[in-house]
């Protein structure tokens, strides 16, 4: 059995919709031709018979309206075939636009003989005498066609005279007398069509949108197709690719042209996927790192610990501090690392009122010294009173963990800034009283700076530089990943960009309190 795919699906939605709107726009268009021709024969036949207007008119104005009309029964059909006297001596007065041989009891014409009686539908076409028909009195339509479907209204649309029909469906021409509507002459449509002309032409109109609807058909499902592919290709593409990636191909990528949702939906995709694929390999060297981190304290305590089984060494108060040292540092990289993995408000173990620049301040002073020693100058701005706030910025959080924050941040600038140069730290804070404010900390260190392309990247665990800012002159290289962790479980962001004084700028931003 046919699976049902999404696509399938689709098309066969589209392709009945459109189906069904072809079949019934064709249906509608049959029934309104088969409806509306009699309508149109009958507006013809109409627009033909201005002769009989004129009468109409000439008869209303001689009579002073329709009274006559109304009365006597017998006066509508004379008034259609001539031979009744409007003007009270037994004559039809003569039409000045009619030639000679069409008004009743006119000369007869060259080879003829005079027509009793004028033609129902006007005179004939192109205002030619016999000629035009061969020698042969002009035709005339047997008014019994017309009779049935043919009636004189008044100027209040009150039936004079003629056939009862719905002057609604009617076709109507007005009757008009000095620019006064009189009137109305009215001709109902044929309600059904007989003739093998009529029949014929219905058959060839029902033909031609027969014709037109199947080719709309055909065109409706090839649209039909071609939507429902251009549509859910990508989103076929897209599982598949989402399949491949949980299978762990990560460098999968799907096509993404266009501006539409689709296309957004694909190169979403496409971060999404590179972002995983980056996380991997970052993963991969993490743990390339640890292990090579694990490893130094390690192979130095394996190393004392073979020495003293051999016997080369002999287990005295330096080998013990030896010993010690090497324990020392494994215990700070496991919790360094322990640190770094701590995320969101479990970083912050004790929520309290805090105020930043005091921690700072009490951080700075205990690098003072270390400082002084490096031969590294240390500025301070705005640590006093931080523009726009009395009293001092207060946060809610944790003391001691912003305080291991910058102690890192010092530590850093203090393992990579050459000899001679300084570090300036300045706070403001951003936002009116009031209202949300942001306490704004830089850290500005001087010579050497670190690459465009690791800018990004120093907040990583085990990340360092490869320039000057290294593994020789470095730590583990975990510190600014905990000072990332610290701040963001205090609801801030930091961030690193080229300082102004040369080297690195570390930005600070903490939401006060």
């Amino acid at each position: 059995m046919l699976r049902l795919t999404l696509t399938r699906k689709l098309f066969l939605a589209l392709a009945t919709l459109l189906a069904v709107l072809l079949l019934t726009f064709a249906a509608f268009s049959i029934l309104g031709l088969q409806r509306g021709l009699g309508a149109y024969v009958a507006e013809i036949e109409l627009s033909r018979m201005d002769w009989l207007v004129q009468r109409l008119v000439r008869h209303h104005a001689a009579q002073g309206g329709w009274d006559r009309l109304r009365t006597e029964p017998s006066l509508w059909p004379r008034l259609l075939r001539g031979n009744d006297s409007v003007d009270g001596d037994g004559a039809v007065p003569a039409d000045p636009r009619l030639p000679p041989w069409y008004s009743p009891g006119g000369d007869a014409p060259p080879g003829g003989r005079p027509d009793p009686r004028p033609l129902l539908y006007g005179p004939p076409p192109f205002g030619g005498g016999p000629d035009v028909f061969g020698g042969a009195p002009p035709p005339r339509m047997p008014e019994g066609m017309l009779l049935h479907r043919l009636a004189v209204f008044d100027a209040h649309d009150t039936q004079v005279a003629g056939a009862r029909i719905d002057l609604e469906k009617a076709a109507r021409v007005p009757l008009k007398l000095q620019g006064r509507r009189i009137g109305s002459l009215a001709l109902a449509p044929i309600e059904s069509l007989e003739s093998e002309a009529d029949r014929a032409f219905l058959a060839r109109q029902r033909g031609l949108v027969a014709v037109a609807a199947l080719g709309g058909l055909l065109l409706a499902l090839g649209l039909s197709w071609w939507m429902a592919r251009r549509w859910l290709t990508p989103i076929d593409e897209l599982a598949h690719a989402a399949q491949r990636i949980a299978r762990g191909q990560l460098q999968t990528r799907v096509a993404a042209q266009g501006s539409d949702e689709l296309a957004a939906l694909g190169r979403t995709f496409n971060h999404m996927a590179e972002r995983l694929d980056r996380i991997e390999a970052s993963r991969r060297a993490w743990l390339a790192d640890v292990s090579h981190e694990l490893r130094t304290p390690l192979a130095a305590m394996r190393a004392e610990i073979e020495a003293l089984q051999d016997g080369v060494r002999s287990f005295d108060d330096r080998t013990a501090l030896r010993l010690h040292r090497q324990i020392m540092r494994l215990g700070q990289l496991v919790d360094d690392l322990r640190s770094s993995m701590q995320e969101g408000d479990a970083a912050a173990h004790e929520r309290a009122s805090v105020y930043p620049l005091s921690v700072l301040r009490e951080a700075v002073a205990a690098m003072q010294d270390r400082f002084a020693q490096a031969g590294l100058t240390l500025e301070l701005l705005g640590m006093d009173a931080a523009p726009g706030t009395r009293p001092p910025p207060v946060l809610e959080g944790d003391s001691r963990r912003l305080h291991q924050a910058f102690m890192n941040l010092l530590e850093n600038t203090l393992r990579y800034t050459h000899a001679g140069g300084r570090l300036r730290i300045e706070a403001h804070v951003e936002g009116s009283i009031g209202s949300a404010q942001r306490l704004v900390l830089d850290f500005d260190d001087s010579a050497p700076g670190v690459a465009p392309d690791e800018l990004p990247r120093l907040f990583e665990r085990l990340f360092r530089g490869e320039s000057s800012r290294n593994r020789d002159s470095g730590g583990s290289g975990l510190g600014l990943s905990i000072c990332r962790a610290i701040v963001e479980a205090h609801g801030g962001v930091i961030d690193a960009a080229d300082s102004p004084l040369g080297g690195l700028r570390i930005r600070l931003t903490l939401p006060l309190k």
